[in-house]
């Protein structure tokens, strides 16, 4: 067998491929960034649990609801027979956490009722809207002068409105004069909350790039920012209330069709059609990031107890600029936004 370089003659009448007719390597444009981690959290959130899983999961829990009580009773009954002082304590034990469970379950119907009396005024409010209904605007103004009565932030303007309120003469003008003095500065409360969420959505899914952690992200990020709106609006829901209002707008998003972003949604930020023109990581965690913004402002609307007009409705385009803009001008954002 020949060691060595073999060398292999072409003849003069054979004509190789030439490399200068090879196609060129084709420069379009990187694949569209869709939001897939937001996209994936609005199906999970608003899909609707069928009757026979919620039948399921309801025998399912009596069953071991019943099975723990009946092996915590038993075992504290055998302690007492054998050591009495040991089983009645294991008994005080067991006392102790049927009565913590029953104020988780109090708290949350507490908040459930907090919910559902947000959404009873607003609906009062916008009818007092359309009828132009005086003494009902003023019902709800009273209502809403004891709902954040206990909030000191909100002092000056429940002065102020005691002071002006009586000057209003139609429906229109007080409920403005309310949504001015109480309202707006939970608007603003609510709105960094939202800037805020957005931008954390946004820098997770461009840094992290872990198989389903951008998903567990955005779902962590936008639960936790709806149950921060609901608060400072003061609704306060608990665990069963927070999911609730999570499955009411992740529902009205996707009915809406509102769980879709594009270059214009994102353009104000850096001018330009930027998702072609960002790596595809860094284009998901703006297109996320905008969807987020677009998810607190439907929270928004849920949970504020006087439905916005045309006039002062938070736009999802300026608080995608306000949140995200810092990602590329170093924490500075337009003073147009």
């Amino acid at each position: 067998m020949a060691k060595g370089p073999i060398l292999i003659e072409i003849d003069d009448d054979e004509v190789g491929p030439n490399v200068a007719d090879a196609p060129p390597v084709p420069d379009g444009p990187m694949p569209t960034a869709t939001g897939a981690a937001m996209q994936n959290v609005a199906r999970i959130a608003a899909r609707k649990p069928s009757r026979l899983g919620q039948f399921f999961w309801a025998v399912a829990g009596a069953l071991l609801t019943a099975v723990i009580s009946t092996a915590a009773w038993d075992f504290a009954l055998g302690w007492i027979e054998r050591a009495p002082l040991l089983g009645w304590t294991f008994a005080g034990l067991v006392a102790a956490l049927v009565l913590v469970l029953l104020a988780i379950a109090l708290r949350e119907l507490a908040a459930l009722r907090r919910l559902t009396r947000i959404d009873d005024l607003r609906h009062a409010a916008a009818t007092a809207l359309e009828t132009q209904d005086l003494i009902a605007a003023r019902h709800v103004t009273d209502r809403l002068v004891q709902l954040y009565s206990s909030r000191p932030e909100l002092e000056w303007g429940q002065n102020r409105l005691a002071e002006l309120r009586g000057d209003q003469m139609d429906a229109a003008s007080l409920l403005a004069l309310t949504e001015a003095e109480l309202i707006a500065p939970l608007d603003q409360a609510a709105e960094r909350e939202v800037e805020a969420a957005a931008r954390q959505v946004a820098t997770v899914t461009a840094l992290v790039p872990l198989a389903l952690a951008d998903v567990v992200a955005a779902l962590t990020a936008n639960l936790r920012m709806i149950r921060r709106v609901a608060e400072i609006y003061g609704g306060r829901g608990g665990v069963m209330g927070s999911w609730r209002l999570t499955r009411a707008v992740m529902t009205h998003l996707v009915a809406t069709g509102a769980v879709a972003v594009g270059d214009d949604m994102l353009e104000p930020i850096v001018g330009g059609s930027i998702l072609g023109k960002l790596s595809r990581r860094f284009g998901e965690g703006l297109v996320n990031g905008a969807l987020t913004a677009r998810v607190g402002v439907a929270a928004m609307e849920v949970c504020r107890p006087v439905p916005f007009d045309a006039d002062n409705r938070p736009r999802a385009r300026r608080l995608v600029k306000q949140a995200l803009g810092g990602l590329f001008t170093g924490g500075k954002t337009d003073s147009a936004a």
